[in-house]
């Protein structure tokens, strides 16, 4: 049962210290295993994956999983403040509120569809193919090949002159949408960018925003969560709209917005209470 426990844990390496020299995932992993000796009919575990890696964080998930849910010897209550963990590895969840009080019991489903206050929608717009870049740097004003550097700050007064959205533009910022622009102008020692990198930034700022402002015609908010080149993570509220409602009008709209790939995903229990 010790060699087993040792082999699940992944604590091989480690077999000849002594407790309390071992890092602090390992000593999680130590205080599992031991817990796990004798396959007890209950196991308590109480925040088994706090202070790990993300890597080792995942190996505890697949640990506990395992226990619970395919060799089905033992119950596992875990309590955690990770609402990630507790979703992906807990078949009926409970919420507890200033240490004591149950607000809520019973699967995430169940949890998510009485409490929710929202949804979540991650879109992936589509890339631009090259003469579409061309075209815009005509457009524009810009007359030559698309791996040139342009200034920055320069780019930014041409595209303004050429009427481009003011909103996107200002954007080009350390905080703001366009800092990767922002921080490659830093770099560079005359403050310039690949014009490529520019129009992209443009195109998929373009369709990001026609997103936006197609669901703010059907929601009366919608919050920016994150946004990386293509990609955009959206929260709007619920309102009384069904998610299989919002599926169908991106579906509908899917093409003349310029989405690559969506998906769209009830309140995390993070944003419940």
């Amino acid at each position: 049962m010790v060699e087993k426990a040792i082999r699940d844990l992944n604590l091989k390496d480690h077999r000849h210290k002594f407790a309390g020299t071992l890092s602090g995932g390992n000593k999680r992993k130590l205080s599992v295993a031991m817990a796990l000796i004798g396959n007890p009919p209950i196991i308590l575990l109480d925040e088994p994956s706090a202070g790990m890696d993300p890597e080792a964080r995942r190996f505890m998930w697949q640990v506990v999983e395992k226990i619970s849910q395919r060799d089905k010897k033992s119950a596992v209550l875990l309590t955690t403040h990770s609402m990630e963990e507790a979703e992906a590895l807990s078949t009926k969840l409970g919420i507890m509120v200033r240490g004591g009080i149950f607000r809520c019991m019973g699967s995430s489903q169940h949890i998510k569809n009485k409490f929710g206050v929202g949804y979540e929608v991650e879109i992936k717009v589509r890339k631009s193919q090259y003469h579409e870049l061309q075209d815009l740097a005509h457009q524009i004003g810009f007359k030559f090949d698309l791996q040139q550097k342009v200034t920055l700050q320069g780019a930014i007064e041409q595209c303004a002159a050429a009427h481009f959205e003011d909103l996107i533009l200002d954007q080009i910022r350390k905080n703001g949408m366009g800092a990767d622009l922002a921080s490659e102008a830093e770099i560079d020692a005359g403050k310039a960018v690949r014009l490529r990198n520019l129009l992209e930034y443009l195109k998929s700022l373009t369709y990001g925003f026609s997103i936006i402002r197609f669901l703010t015609r059907h929601f009366r908010q919608v919050e920016v969560l994150e946004q990386c080149g293509e990609f955009f993570k959206l929260r709007v509220p619920k309102e009384g709209k069904t998610i299989g409602w919002l599926f169908g009008q991106l579906e509908h709209e899917k093409k003349s917005l310029g989405i690559q790939e969506y998906s769209v995903s009830q309140t995390t229990l993070e944003q419940i209470f």
